[in-house]
């Protein structure tokens, strides 16, 4: 009878585990969706945006005039890792960190040796894995996910970008997860800064452009807007990103604890009939001892 006992405090632990990631795979699925229209509607408006910045970038001569495009050494680098504030969402954190520290060591050695390489991390687990790595968490955002939207977003990236513009840093790395669909995140990372323009013509794709007001407008004007706008959609593409792997990981949990409540009952259906069986011969030979 204990062996009955411990299945059945198990059944019932698995089925409050299983209401549980069948309650959070719901909730995600809910702010999935929201999180969802949110990056498919400004990839359209940042893509064609950093699509007219390459178009311009042969015809824009003077564009080492901007703070942003100045090719340096890169002698103090700088990591925005973009996480979740929490987990429970499969290996969505973990590969994703990953992917920084093979940037890091892969690209970024010597600095890292000579004590160059800083991050910021946004949501907790990013910051969680730097530290366990031993390496520099300059500032820390965890309340961009409360609430995320371009104003709190626009304030860190005009932060990070006047870090960049005042020589503290050569170069700016941003590290984040790219939504696909609700079970496939891609693991990106980019160059935030300096913007990189194609100043060499490709086939026939030079325009002689009619520039209004000025080439030096385009430059001053065009290219901060459009590095705020990339921030953000690595944010809302890591956001929708976070809440596919959760929907995703709590569904598998939820497919196996049905599974598991499965067997555990098919194991308690055996040893209750066993022990049942056990009960029936016991009575028999009793009543069998005493006719005898």
């Amino acid at each position: 009878m204990a062996g009955l006992k411990e299945i059945r405090t198990r059944i019932v632990s698995v089925k409050t585990t299983r209401q549980v990631t069948s309650a959070m795979k719901m909730i995600s699925a809910a702010r999935l969706k929201k999180a969802q229209d949110a990056i498919l509607q400004i990839r359209p408006y940042a893509d064609k945006l950093h699509q007219i910045l390459i178009s311009l970038g042969a015809n824009l001569e003077d564009a080492d005039e901007s703070v942003y495009t100045q090719q340096r050494e890169p002698e103090k680098i700088l990591i925005v890792l973009i996480s979740s504030n929490r987990g429970l969402c499969g290996g969505f954190n973990m590969n994703i960190a990953k992917k920084a520290f093979e940037l890091v060591h892969n690209k970024y050695s010597l600095q890292l040796q000579l004590g160059e390489v800083d991050f910021i991390c946004i949501g907790k687990q990013a910051e969680k894995q730097v530290k366990l790595r031993g390496m520099n968490v300059v500032e820390s955002h965890q309340e961009l996910f409360e609430t995320l939207d371009f104003d709190h977003v626009y304030l860190l990236a005009e932060k990070i970008m006047k870090s960049f513009a005042d020589g503290k840093y050569d170069k700016v790395e941003l590290v984040y997860n790219q939504f696909l669909n609700a079970a496939t995140q891609i693991n990106t990372t980019e160059q935030f800064l300096p913007v990189e323009l194609e100043t060499e013509t490709k086939g026939n794709q030079y325009y002689d452009y009619i520039f209004e007001p000025s080439k030096e407008y385009m430059i001053q004007e065009l290219i901060p807007r459009s590095l705020k706008i990339q921030f953000y959609k690595a944010m809302l593409d890591s956001h929708a990103a976070e809440h596919g792997a959760r929907m995703t990981a709590m569904h598998q949990a939820t497919d196996n604890a049905t599974e598991l409540l499965k067997d555990l009952t098919l194991q308690y259906n055996k040893i209750r009939q066993a022990s049942i069986t056990n009960e029936i011969l016991e009575i028999v030979s009793g009543a069998e001892a005493l006719k005898g």
